[in-house]
């Protein structure tokens, strides 16, 4: 069975947010997702500064069986990127919710979360699929 942090919420195409202390959220896919994908080879990260909409396709994870679109949960605008993940997008298999992350995002406003999963709610999304 996947891990899945109770200290996170989640969304139903796969990704994790995390709140950070200065208001922005970390951005990563869960590990129910990385297994679906198996091995990734390639993650194409989105630009800092971007501003993107919720739901905005905004990053690519490659694996030898398939691509995933990642979808931004809120509106947003990227402060940051895992750059690591260029030359080890296996970071994400190791590690999804430390070191495997993907991007950090500032919200553009406050956002309405209620499309949010918790962990429990996730682990019962996670199971059916």
């Amino acid at each position: 069975m996947s891990k899945i942090p109770e200290d996170l919420k989640y969304t139903r195409s796969h990704e994790w947010l995390k709140s950070m202390p200065d208001g922005s959220i970390e951005i990563g896919i869960s590990d129910h997702a990385q297994e679906a994908l198996g091995d990734l080879v390639f993650v194409e990260l989105p630009e800092v500064g971007r501003s993107l909409a919720a739901g905005e396709t905004c990053a690519v994870v490659e694996s030898v069986k398939a691509a995933s679109d990642i979808y931004a949960p809120v509106a947003a605008t990227v402060i940051a990127i895992n750059a690591q993940l260029a030359e080890a997008p296996e970071l994400i298999n190791q590690d999804p919710y430390g070191r495997g992350w993907i991007m950090r995002l500032k919200p553009t406003a406050q956002g309405d979360d209620s499309a949010l999963l918790s962990a429990h709610d996730y682990q019962v999304l996670a199971a059916e699929a």
